[in-house]
């Protein structure tokens, strides 16, 4: 992502005219990918945000990595440029004070998990932390449109429980195993999952991948091809607050290219 500058929002909270100009209509539910009616007005000088729906979730606060699905599309003729929802993968958003453009903590930071925001601005304000242009003039006005997950901070973890390590005689072959069970909601099949997880490459058992290298909790859809095979069985009726041992005879996406893994997961919320 190129250097994004500060900026002046005008805030609404609900879609309509105001003095920085047209808002967009965005309707569907949360969760799903929404449809956006660009108006014919002009879309305003100023970049803005606008709360469609309040969840009832933890408000998010500075410091969280928050996750959310998103959706990017073009003022000019409403062409997607960006969305997470056909890609199963919500986006990851760590507010470390270095990557995140001005824009985005505005519309995401003191939100309700399970809202739903809207902004307006140009690419330069619009597009988020590694976010490519792609050959998009910077100011060019985009439409974004976040559903916001929830905001976790960068270690949570298990309460009271040690960050998870792999159990020496855990292989690819092993079936899935309940290190700590959980006592809250239960995962089903095309849940999104917040996770803390360590992967240990076969037979090295070495750790290769970690969500705490990444900087904190990472969202996934349980989906085959959005996650590894393992995880489809291994998660599936766990409860959030569990720990699981996974092998997988193959990584899968988006943590690997194929190669046997094991895995220790923990489950902080399923949405």
């Amino acid at each position: 992502m190129r250097l994004l500058w500060p900026a002046v929002l005008v805030l609404a909270t609900s879609c309509g005219v105001t003095e920085g100009g047209t808002l967009p209509v965005v309707t569907g539910t949360f969760g799903a990918r929404p449809i956006v009616a660009i108006p014919r007005g002009k879309p305003g000088r100023m970049p803005r945000v606008a709360v469609l729906s309040t969840g009832s979730g933890r408000r998010t606060m500075p410091g969280d990595v928050v996750l959310a699905d998103v959706e990017i599309r073009h003022w000019s003729d409403n062409k997607p440029h960006l969305n997470t929802y056909d890609t199963n993968q919500p986006a990851t958003i760590i507010f470390d004070g270095r990557h995140v453009p001005d824009t985005w903590r505005q519309a995401l930071i003191g939100q309700a998990a399970g809202s739903r925001v809207l902004l307006v601005g140009t690419a330069a304000e619009a597009l988020g932390p590694d976010m490519e242009p792609d050959g998009v003039d910077p100011a060019e006005t985009l439409v974004v449109v976040f559903d916001i997950l929830g905001g976790y901070p960068p270690d949570a973890r298990l309460v009271g429980r040690p960050l998870p390590a792999v159990p020496a005689d855990l292989t690819p072959t092993t079936p899935p195993r309940t290190l700590i069970g959980g006592s809250g909601a239960e995962v089903r099949a095309g849940a999104k999952v917040v996770v803390q997880y360590v992967a240990a490459a076969w037979p090295e058992r070495t750790a290769v991948d970690s969500s705490y290298r990444r900087g904190g909790p990472s969202a996934f859809t349980l989906v085959p091809g959005a996650v590894p095979p393992g995880w489809l069985t291994g998660l599936l009726g766990q409860r959030v607050g569990g720990r699981v041992a996974i092998g997988s005879p193959t990584s899968g996406p988006p943590m690997g290219t194929g190669e046997p893994m094991l895995y220790v997961v923990d489950i902080l919320d399923s949405v």
